[in-house]
């Protein structure tokens, strides 16, 4: 296990750290020299890097998706963390283990795989429940499934990713389905199955992730009603309108045109589709942004999926806890002996912070006789507090209530028109 982790860098610390190389760019600087500008990565997040010096004896050593070793010094810029170059050397794949580098589910994906599967099973619609185990029975459709990430960067951007986001629906879909008795369950299930069936094609995460060139140019949605066409051509039998229905969810499930589906969810189980897509999606790019962002604060940075930056809420509630050490990254999920037998479930919510022991002064107990006149009491405090300034005899008085006469001839004759009559 390689160490230190992205996780764990602390500011003005000077780490000597092995990474993967995200991207990397060559830029000039002020004098026209040349600096390197990289993002690095390991599985517990990524980190911005610059290399401002010798920049020319590096420069054609490494390329993206390569591993290097380097070596500088960690900064806080514009409020995210930063790792300034010193030295740098290119690493062989031989020199590391690949789970230190790919984050992946937590999750056994044999155990998501069957469940999965019985999810499918439990389909009453006979046309459905067959497409779908075709669809599952494919060889290559399987393998590729059980790897494949739900996304590049945004949400279930590891591997087993969509294999956890599709489990996730599954069980959100029959969670929320019985209550609305118009839905039909089995649709919603063939949705979570294919909705994201075409990331299998779109992205390439046999190293880094990206995208493949059929992904940048047809997309997942395409590819996703391909992979169904194809399948579709052993059951000449299926329903033309259930299969309509089912083409619909997969192109509209994103929800809006300009976040890229070409039509908009026109029937019910679309629309509650989109809603727990999205859902799902947020949750987990919520969970990721928490568990990686290092900026100072009881907020993260800005999230570009979220709009918006997030509250560390335990750390609002106890800003102790924000002085705490990180604890160490959760072991590689490939090496875990036993996996868990559930899928993926929501966070639990924080536990309810332990009140901090009182002060000395505010203890309960008769208090032993004072060489000298005791203090006046510290004002009453609705959580426990330091105690109040000795100069300070009580709580403070509460402002004065403030008038209820008029300030204008207007007021006063408004008021009079408003008051009933004797």
């Amino acid at each position: 296990m390689k160490s230190p982790y992205v996780s764990e860098l602390q500011e003005n610390s000077t780490p000597s750290i092995s990474l993967l190389v995200q991207s990397k760019e060559i830029r000039q600087k002020k004098t026209g020299e040349p600096y390197l500008s990289l993002t690095l990565s390991d599985r517990t997040g990524d980190i911005d890097a610059k290399m401002w010096d010798n920049v020319a004896e590096v420069l054609n050593l490494f390329e993206r998706d390569d591993f290097v070793r380097v070596k500088g010094l960690v900064q806080i810029y514009h409020n995210r963390i930063q790792l300034v170059i010193h030295r740098l050397r290119p690493m062989t794949d031989s020199e590391v283990d690949f789970t230190d580098f790919f984050p992946a589910s937590k999750y056994d994906p044999a155990v998501m795989w069957e469940e999965l599967r019985g999810h499918v099973n439990g389909i009453s619609n006979p046309h459905i429940r067959g497409l779908l185990n075709a669809i599952l029975d494919d060889e290559e459709i399987a393998r590729r499934l059980r790897l494949a990430p739900a996304a590049k960067q945004i949400h279930h951007a590891f591997l087993s990713g969509l294999l956890e986001h599709i489990l996730s629906l599954c069980r959100l879909s029959k969670q929320v389905s019985p209550l609305y008795p118009f839905i039909d369950c089995d649709l919603m299930i063939a949705g979570c199955v294919l909705h994201d069936i075409g990331k299998i094609r779109e992205l390439s995460y046999d190293r880094g992730f990206s995208y493949t060139a059929e992904g940048q140019l047809l997309g997942h949605m395409v590819i996703g009603l391909h992979i169904v066409a194809d399948k579709l051509r052993a059951f000449p039998d299926f329903p033309a309108p259930l299969r309509t229905l089912i083409e619909h969810i997969i192109i509209s499930h994103h929800g809006q045109l300009d976040f890229g589906s070409p039509k908009v969810p026109q029937f019910a189980e679309a629309l509650l589709f989109h809603y727990l897509d999205d859902l799902d999606s947020k949750m987990e790019c919520t969970r990721a942004l928490l568990e990686r962002d290092q900026t100072p604060g009881n907020f993260t940075n800005y999230s570009n999926a979220l709009d918006r930056g997030m509250l560390r809420k335990a750390n609002y509630l106890d800003p102790a806890a924000s002085r705490k050490p990180a604890e160490p990254p959760p072991a590689p999920p490939l090496s875990q002996p036993n996996p868990p037998a559930t899928p993926p479930s929501p966070a639990p919510a924080p536990q309810s912070v332990p009140a901090r022991p009182a002060p000395p002064l505010s203890q309960p107990g008769p208090p032993n006789p004072p060489a000298t006149p005791p203090s006046p009491a510290p004002a009453p405090q609705s959580v426990p507090a330091r105690p109040a300034p000795p100069s300070q005899p009580g709580p403070p008085k509460p402002p004065a209530a403030p008038a209820t006469k008029p300030e204008s001839p207007f007021g006063a004759k408004l008021l009079e028109a408003l008051r009933p009559e004797k």
